[in-house]
């Protein structure tokens, strides 16, 4: 089980990420090609991270009425989330509250997916907080670029971002306080409800918003790479 101070650590990286990324469209707001090469990449990495050692953990773990009832539970909250709300960019165009709030929500699941991967091993939870911090950049551009839009200046920008900041550690510190309180038969459902979200994050925001302009194949292939890239790290570490 993981300590509420490593699960900490691990999430001050994509917590900087979140500030660092609203800071650089102040110099420089990065193209749209470039955004959709580094969503193809990081979709990559938490796909490879589900593909070797998250799905694989719980198959070993042999409990599928627990991973069958964990994932469900995850496929129904993130389908309700959809439902329930909008894209950010289509908040963003009607109020800055509606954005705040969407970025909220998908910044503490995040946090918390970094408490459950730490539950998993150390590893896993660093594989996934690599992953994080590119997701977690180009949030922190996104909601730069959409404040930004909104007629709000850099000191609003900077002061959202690190109470986006402050969620996810926050979050991440929740969900390792919760983790060392269930019995370990529940871990495996948690796990698995975790194994739903990053499927989610991957099918339906990362993937979905890296295609919305004309695809290239270099910008492609940076899934691919994406994939290999955190493969051959995972092996190094082992």
């Amino acid at each position: 089980m993981s300590t509420l101070s490593s699960v900490v650590s691990f999430a001050l990286f994509p917590a900087i990420a979140v500030i660092v990324g609203a800071c650089v469209t102040f110099v420089r707001e990065p193209g749209a090609g470039m955004r959709s090469a580094v969503q193809h990449f990081a979709a990559g990495v938490i796909f490879c991270v589900l593909a070797t050692e998250l799905l694989p953990d719980l198959l070993h773990r042999r409990m599928p009425w627990m991973t069958l009832g964990g994932f469900t539970v995850g496929v129904a909250l993130m389908l309700l989330l959809k439902w329930a709300g909008q894209s950010e960019v289509e908040v963003a165009s009607k109020n800055p509250t509606g954005l705040l709030t969407a970025l909220g929500v998908d910044v503490a699941l995040d946090g918390v997916l970094i408490g459950l991967s730490l539950a998993a091993g150390e590893r896993q939870g660093l594989l996934l907080t690599i992953a994080l911090v590119l997701e977690l950049f180009f949030l922190g551009v996104s909601c730069a670029t959409s404040l930004t839009g909104l007629g709000k200046n850099r000191k609003s920008i900077v002061l959202v971002n690190l109470t986006l900041a402050l969620i996810l550690v926050s979050s991440a510190a929740v969900g390792a306080v919760v983790l060392s309180n269930v019995s370990p038969s529940y871990v495996d459902a948690i796990l698995a409800f975790g194994v739903a979200a990053l499927l989610y994050l991957v099918t339906e925001e990362l993937l979905v918003e890296a295609h919305e302009g004309k695809d290239t194949p270099w910008q492609t292939g940076m899934f691919f790479l994406g994939f290999i890239a955190l493969f051959m790290v995972d092996m190094l570490l082992s």
